[in-house]
């Protein structure tokens, strides 16, 4: 029927003008509008697409609306808890703090208190005044020569290559203004990531970018050049990323400029995938030596490892390669498996790994039961927002978080979810220069200063009204979960967390008898 009546009305339409011309000589304009669909509808026929073939011209209207649908659903369907992956509350919470507001809300939560799923703190009457140097932690355990005073927020592993020079221009001189820490990501060490005198640390992943040989191994001498730069302060192997664990980085080839290629060591142009695992060790003694041969080549700066938790058996045969070798890393990055990327198989986003409220209490209580806590310092990052999540990952485990996609949203991302197509909207995960001017670095580096302080802040606050006089004595039990019979048990009675040395006796405890059987130094 559709076929037919394209057919009817462009005869018409054609016969109508023709008709007119010897009358109305303007009216051939008209034919200006009507042969153009003419001729679209005739190629829609013979085009490959059932939808065109069945219905040219209108068929296009599906796709103009499926192109526009992500748009659609954000600012108009979504409420302000509905959104994924972060919800309108999120984004405008941080919006608001960078641009210096208060961030305050009217009228009482709209959160559903009475969810399965709700996580809350419980306040006390003796609110306490915790001190402004609890704002910073030392990292860097006894094989550490340099430590590094850092804050407890800092900027997560995001690589030039999937944001912009401009970003990370942005970040970088945001916290160089706010005395916190910028991680490269895999990308490599930039000249942007020391623009303005940040500190940074420098994550290492399976590619070696930036410190590589021609056949993609690991350069000793590149690196210790790199690292003696006075900005980079601590060093970060990566293992696996939450976002995609077991898949290695992945920049698309249409990101992959000429100064990325440059920079990475890579072709100009084509896909830059880095190997699911390191070429230079695949055992956890391996990872332990490699650990140990960096703090050399670097001048005993802090080093450590970032992973998202999969078999506990493995991450429990680290643990037995540190107490056999005596080799510790300074700082262990847990990666939450709901943690963000530019590009990632959708499966792997959706389906590996622990999130980061099941990983950091393992990976805490498993150091714990190994008495090696005291010693390395626990970095949490995956979905951090405010200063309230801040207090629920260290009361569950960690010293330091993380945080990534938030410290876009303050350079300007409106969650368009287009970072794996070069075709960003604000100039944050793009290539493209002409959008990447669009953020102002001044301002925006302003923006991330801000949301850091004001985060901070919250932190501190909301750890004093919880009647606590340091973060350090943050305890799992601070913590609330409302389970799916509408009570709520903290996270102490979640999860099982170990009394100090409990992996070392004959008797291990249940809940962790059989992944520590199964854990091997020699074997991952």
């Amino acid at each position: 029927m559709w076929r037919q009546l394209f057919y009817a009305l462009s005869v018409l339409a054609i016969l109508a003008v023709a008709a007119l011309v010897p009358f109305h000589p303007e009216a051939a304009w008209a034919f200006a509008v009507i042969l153009p669909l003419v001729a679209l509808g005739l190629y829609d026929i013979a085009s490959p697409r059932n939808v065109l073939g069945n219905y040219p011209i209108i068929g296009h209207l599906r796709y103009i609306m499926e192109f526009i649908s992500p748009e659609i659903r954000q600012y108009f369907l979504e409420d302000d808890k509905s959104g994924r992956p972060f919800n309108r509350q999120q984004r405008d919470l941080v919006k608001s703090r960078g641009a210096g507001s208060s961030g305050t809300h009217p009228f009482g939560t709209e959160y559903d208190v009475f969810a399965s799923g709700f996580d809350f703190a419980v306040h006390s009457i003796a609110v306490k005044q915790v001190p402004k140097t609890a704002e910073r932690i030392t990292v860097g355990g006894p094989q550490c020569r340099q430590p590094y005073d850092s804050s407890r927020l800092n900027i997560s592993a995001m690589s030039f290559g999937a944001l912009s020079s401009h970003a990370v221009l942005a970040m970088n001189k945001g916290a160089a203004m706010g005395g916190f820490a910028q991680d490269t990501g895999e990308g490599g060490l930039t000249p942007y990531h020391l623009e303005h005198g940040a500190d940074v640390i420098w994550e290492i992943g399976s590619g070696y970018f930036g410190c590589r040989t021609r056949d993609g191994r690991f350069d000793d001498e590149d690196f210790r050049r790199k690292a003696a730069d006075p900005h980079v302060k601590m060093i970060e192997i990566k293992l696996s990323q939450g976002a995609k664990p077991s898949h290695g980085g992945m920049l698309p080839g249409a990101k992959v400029n000429a100064e990325i290629a440059r920079i990475r060591e890579v072709p100009e142009g084509k896909d830059c995938l880095s190997p699911a695992a390191h070429p230079e060790f695949d055992t956890p003694r391996g990872l332990l030596a490699f650990v140990a041969r960096l703090r050399a080549l670097c001048g005993g700066k802090p080093v450590g490892f970032k992973l998202c938790i999969g078999r506990r058996s493995e991450f429990l045969g680290i643990c037995k390669a540190m107490l056999d070798t005596g080799t510790l890393p300074d700082f262990i990055t847990v990666d939450g498996a709901e943690g963000g990327t530019g590009a990632a198989p959708v499966e792997l986003s959706d389906r590996l790994g622990l999130t980061i409220n099941e990983a950091l209490p393992f990976v805490h209580s498993a150091l714990v039961g190994c008495s090696l806590r005291d010693r390395i310092r626990l970095i949490a990052s995956g979905k951090v927002v405010t200063g309230f999540d801040l207090v629920h990952k260290i009361a569950i485990g960690a010293d330091i978080c993380n945080v990534a996609r938030p410290m876009m949203f303050a350079v300007g991302c409106i969650q368009a979810l287009r970072c794996h197509t070069n075709t960003c909207p604000t100039g944050v995960a793009t290539q493209d220069k002409r959008r990447a001017r669009a953020l102002k670095i001044d301002e925006r580096a302003e923006h991330v200063r801000r949301y850091h302080r004001a985060t901070m802040d919250s932190f501190i606050e909301i750890t004093g009204a919880m009647g606590v006089a340091h973060p350090d004595q943050l305890e799992p039990r601070h913590i609330l979960h409302r389970m799916p019979d509408q009570q709520a048990r903290d996270y102490g009675q979640l999860h099982h967390y170990l009394a100090p040395g409990a992996l070392l006796g004959d008797t291990v405890p249940a809940p962790f008898a059989a992944h520590w059987n199964e854990a091997s130094a020699e074997r991952f």
